[in-house]
């Protein structure tokens, strides 16, 4: 990886965003182990290609390299940590600790009834507070769980479940599927531009894309910024075109491409 300057002080709070439990954290603390980042990648259960992409994302953050090249040494060169990536390891070590005080704590406290799925619930609850932290220019943020994976055209398509059995497809990279973990019963945020969004009374059905159906809440008079209500009083932001005919009031159709649609994870 090509030097920079390097910082006096790390953004660690943008590196660390996503918990110290985050894969792309866990494939720099093997690079630090294995002194490689094949070995590392094939240890964290990812592709090499997963494990560069999560260090080029982390360096981005950082604002400096986290790993360079080794020369040298038995097995011809290999990778290590700078000086930056090793604090980014002793920041999430310190969360780490952290938190498991934090549960420590919390295990003391009185239990909830034997029927109810805590698991369940505090992975529910952390995706409602990323929710809630997240500051994004998109609009449209849901709050779902995945229901199953399934590589199409050399993608993942990621099929998600909303309120009341509302389903929505996501398509993202093989490498962005590992780095995230998904899996079933993974509680996720999805989110997407309003701009991705099209409106209209009736649409053509669109290979790779969302369909959608709701009420439409407020409309421009002119082509512009639609809403529209979902089911279970799910709101959507979309866009319709000039001459659209839309009122508050009447049924409506979204279109939402697949590869719009976000997946983001709480910490």
């Amino acid at each position: 990886m090509a030097s920079r300057k390097p910082r006096s002080v790390l953004p660690l709070a943008d590196v660390l965003g996503h918990g110290a439990s985050d894969k792309r954290i866990d494939i720099l603390r093997r690079i630090g182990e294995a002194g490689s980042i094949s070995e590392a990648a094939r240890a964290s259960g990812v592709s090499y290609k997963a494990a560069w992409q999560a260090l080029e994302t982390l360096a981005n953050l950082a604002g400096v390299p986290l790993v360079e090249k080794a020369v040298g040494g038995s097995g011809g060169g290999g990778a290590r940590l700078t000086a930056a990536g090793l604090q980014v390891l002793q920041a999430a070590d310190a969360l780490l600790q952290s938190r498991a005080r934090t549960l420590a704590e919390l295990a003391r406290t009185p239990s909830r009834p034997a029927d109810v799925d805590t698991g369940a619930l505090q992975a529910q609850a952390g995706v409602q507070r990323a929710a809630l932290a997240l500051r994004t220019s998109m609009r449209n943020q849901f709050s779902c769980v995945v229901a199953s994976l399934r590589p199409v055209q050399g993608m993942v398509r990621v099929r998600l479940t909303l309120a009341e059995g509302l389903v929505l497809h996501s398509r993202i990279t093989r490498e962005s599927a590992q780095l995230l973990g998904l899996q079933a019963g993974l509680p996720v945020l999805a989110l997407c531009k309003a701009t991705a969004v099209t409106v209209a009374a009736v649409l053509p059905a669109r290979e790779g894309s969302n369909p959608l159906e709701g009420v439409v809440t407020r409309v421009p008079r002119g082509g512009g910024e639609v809403g529209l209500r979902l089911a279970e009083g799910l709101q959507l932001v979309g866009f319709a075109a000039a001459g659209h005919g839309l009122r508050a009031g009447q049924p409506a159709q979204a279109l939402l491409d697949e590869s719009a649609v976000v997946l983001a994870l709480a910490g």
